[in-house]
């Protein structure tokens, strides 16, 4: 349970490894909800002029993870939004504590199978541009958990509809609004 003070115009955040469900239950939960969406990498290819995966490529996860910082820093100032934000935000700490601030964080999970199902064929994922994405996939989950767990709330999509996982956010999000 959230032990902070939220009112109806604070955010939701969504969190969780890449290929979970952020974006497409992000734009649908904004929907659902009357509120704005928005998504970090977004932010930052906007902000950047430049594809993520060309960041990676040019620059290094680092300058990414800066990128992201500061992308962090300025969606969490907004109100009433779906934030949508990429697998790795969770990496640093303060990216967290920033959007709990005025956010309910709720970390989307899945099993390393539908994970892969649903990205496996994608080329745009730098991080998984390795001889054997299921392994990279099952090995980047354990070393995340301890980073994922730090969320408010853990919803797993795997094998669930968009309007399972959402009625379940709204849930979360009116009854933290209201306690």
């Amino acid at each position: 349970m959230v032990d902070r003070l939220l009112k109806s115009n604070s955010n939701i955040v969504l969190v969780g490894f890449m290929g979970t469900g952020k974006t497409s239950i992000g734009k649908r939960l904004s929907s659902h909800l009357k509120m704005r969406y928005i998504d970090t990498d977004n932010v930052i290819e906007r902000d950047s002029q430049r594809w993520i995966s060309d960041i990676f490529e040019q620059d290094g996860e680092q300058a990414f993870r800066d990128l992201e910082s500061e992308a962090v820093i300025k969606v969490s100032k907004l109100r009433n939004h779906v934030i949508s934000t990429g697998g790795g935000v969770v990496l640093r700490e303060e990216n967290i504590i920033v959007l709990k601030e005025f956010a309910i964080v709720v970390c989307l999970t899945a099993t390393p199978e539908e994970i892969f199902r649903r990205i496996g064929h994608q080329t745009h994922r730098p991080l998984l541009r390795t001889p054997d994405p299921m392994n990279t996939i099952r090995d980047m989950l354990v070393d995340r958990e301890p980073f994922y767990s730090k969320a408010d709330y853990m919803v797993d999509t795997t094998e669930k509809s968009f309007n399972d996982v959402i009625s379940h956010i709204k849930e979360i999000y009116n009854s933290s609004i209201s306690s």
